[in-house]
């Protein structure tokens, strides 16, 4: 496109008289004069002040059956007569069930485990006793992560509250629309326990206990909404399962809550490997185009895989009496997609750190580290799949040879297997290091890599490798920004999703972070597979340009650990 002409004199200067002129008239536009002639004129106003006066007052096209032609005599600036237009009609939210709207009665663990659980429960109303208020008092103070729920669902509560009185006044009976502060999935109503409810539980629950006045609600407003036409559905939502056994112990319906969960089964959790089906060359190989870069083949396919694909993800072909495939996806670009094969990391010439890769799992997990375009990787996996062996070495291999990062940085989560042992002395790094026996005995493994180093040689390498490695803690985390760091969280199915995403976040520019974790060992109260923090990360990065994912299943530590994953 070639370049506008330079102006070949200066621009005028405007006088004071000239700010105060009235806009010139917009252009004509360019219709042809028969166009312009059969179109009626009408004049529009414009009111800034009130906007429904101003689009009532707009004027509308007439139809083309009405319109009459300029010889019919119309005086100028005269709005023919036209038919009225329907107004459209708001489009309305679809309810997912049909039947009258549930009441959820809460329990107070469902609000300190989610502060937003009011607002998940669609288009069904909520119920809240007095005495979850109560409870929710009583655990407002402090720094926990407990503390900082209650105080969150503290605020949420007194915004409805604020926006839904009248004169000061608040009309409990009526309920509290949730939509009001900006929630608008939720489409049902805040009720609040005002009066004494008079129930009568079994004699043998003790009637001062926190958890049975909430079943003896429940019970009430159950009596309550059966005598209504039609009835309604009254379920008590608690994260406490013995409180849930009694509820249903009383006829009672009770179920979990479940909003939390990024999956409902720990087996549909994204693997990242795709086994390519047998006759993946006769359905694709008259279409692909394959072209050489470096010591990379690419594969440009298209057909009924590419759907099923998905960025970093990796694919492979064994076929007996023929030459494996093991290649990543690259791009997708609609109905196509580039494969790229991979770097043979089980080879000792491309051994990192002197560790080379056992399986095709393992090549797979360190084509991942040791890409500087990805900044995001997830590894998991059972007992002695080497994740943390193989993540230390890409660590120090990029940091002490390719000197791409500047230094590693190990963290994990605090939750002790069984008793907790008490207040540990030292600084920040030395409570820490009773929790880091995993990376003390990798870096042991690291160090006999290297036979030719010697004992002095050995030890230097130890103390240069333990220079570049620290050790924070996840208490400290807020706040901070990691900058061309390494960045390692071990035992990652211990993390919240919300203390993910805190640790993800604090990565700067040129940092790269790895998340460790195996599913089936998760030690945190009230955290299962499907609300785990890692498997909210590898459900929400799946398919990012710049992050990977990767499931070991072959453990290579010995036999006996082998063994015993497998069986106990």
């Amino acid at each position: 496109m070639p370049l506008p002409k330079p102006p070949a004199k200066k621009g005028d200067q405007l006088h004071s008289a000239d700010y105060e002129a009235p806009a010139a008239a917009p252009r004509a536009d360019k219709r042809s004069v028969k166009t312009r002639a059969a179109l009626p004129l009408v004049q529009a106003t414009l009111d800034l002040h009130d906007g429904a006066t101003a689009l009532a007052a707009r004027p509308k096209p007439a139809a083309a059956a009405t319109a009459a032609p300029p010889s019919a005599g119309l005086a100028p600036y005269a709005r023919p007569a036209t038919t009225p237009r329907a107004e459209p009609t708001p489009r309305t939210r679809k309810p997912k069930s049909t039947g009258p709207a549930k009441l959820f009665v809460l329990d107070t663990n469902v609000l300190m485990h989610d502060p937003m659980s009011l607002f998940r429960f669609e288009e069904h109303d909520v119920f809240l006793p007095m005495i979850t208020l109560e409870e929710l008092d009583g655990h407002k103070k402090g720094m926990s992560e407990v503390a900082r729920s209650v105080r969150q669902v503290s605020r949420e509560l007194d915004a409805l509250a604020s926006l839904s009185a009248k004169d000061g006044s608040l009309d409990a009976h009526a309920g509290i629309e949730l939509a009001k502060t900006g929630h608008r999935e939720a489409g049902g109503k805040l009720y609040f326990q005002t009066t004494f409810f008079d129930f009568k539980l079994p004699t043998g629950l003790p009637q001062g206990k926190a958890d049975n006045q909430i079943l003896g609600v429940v019970q009430h407003l159950r009596e309550q909404h059966q005598k209504t036409t039609p009835p309604r559905e009254v379920v008590l939502v608690s994260k406490d399962i013995n409180m849930r056994v009694k509820a249903r112990a009383l006829g009672l319906q009770a179920e979990d809550y479940t909003n939390d969960k990024t999956l409902e089964d720990g087996d549909l959790l994204y693997t990242g490997v795709l086994a390519l089906p047998s006759d993946f060359w006769d359905r694709h190989g008259k279409t692909m185009e394959s072209w050489q870069q470096g010591t990379h083949t690419y594969y440009r396919i298209s057909g009924p895989l590419v759907p099923s694909l998905m960025i970093n993800q990796f694919v492979y072909l064994e076929t007996p009496g023929a030459a494996a495939l093991y290649a990543r996806v690259t791009e997708i670009t609609g109905k196509t997609a580039v494969l790229k094969t991979l770097r043979d990391y089980a080879h000792v010439k491309h051994s990192v750190w002197g560790v080379t890769a056992r399986n095709r799992e393992q090549n797979f997990a360190l084509n991942l580290l040791m890409d500087p375009d990805c900044d995001f990787v997830t590894l998991a996996g059972t007992a002695g799949t080497g994740k943390t062996l193989m993540t230390l070495a890409a660590g120090l291999s990029q940091v002490l040879d390719e000197r791409r990062y500047t230094e590693i940085i190990v963290t994990r989560v605090t939750v002790p297997v069984g008793d907790d042992i008490g207040f540990l002395p030292g600084n920040e790094e030395e409570k820490m290091g009773p929790w880091m026996g995993a990376l003390d005995d990798n870096l042991e493994v690291l160090a006999r890599t290297d036979a030719s180093a010697g004992e002095w040689g050995r030890a230097a390498t130890n103390d240069l490798v333990r220079s570049k490695i620290k050790i924070k803690s996840l208490n400290f985390m807020r706040g901070r920004t990691f900058l061309n760091k390494y960045v390692i969280i071990d035992e990652a199915q211990n993390l919240t999703p919300k203390q993910m995403k805190t640790l993800i976040t604090r990565a700067g520019p040129g940092t790269k972070i790895v998340c460790l974790g195996n599913l089936a060992q998760i030690d945190t109260p009230y955290l299962t597979e499907g609300s785990s923090g890692l498997t909210f990360a590898v459900d929400r990065f799946k398919g990012w340009p710049h992050g990977g994912h990767l499931t070991l299943a072959r453990g290579e530590r010995s036999r006996l650990a082998d063994y015993a994953s497998d069986v106990l």
